[in-house]
């Protein structure tokens, strides 16, 4: 499961709080967890040019 939301947000995306510590709990119990900082490596590339089709 991979979300951009940080798991600290998530209760409240997730409105039931006994809800969300169940999920939270099932999901995160035995995961590896790789928090992610600094710029996006998309904004660094130059944008990929559309494959022409031919009609």
């Amino acid at each position: 499961v991979t979300s951009q939301v940080p798991v600290d947000r998530w209760w409240e995306i997730i409105a039931n709080p006994t809800l969300a510590d169940a999920i939270l709990d099932r999901l995160v119990h035995n995961a590896y967890r790789i928090d992610l900082t600094g710029e996006s490596m998309r904004k660094q590339r130059p944008p990929i040019a559309p494959e022409k089709t031919e009609a």
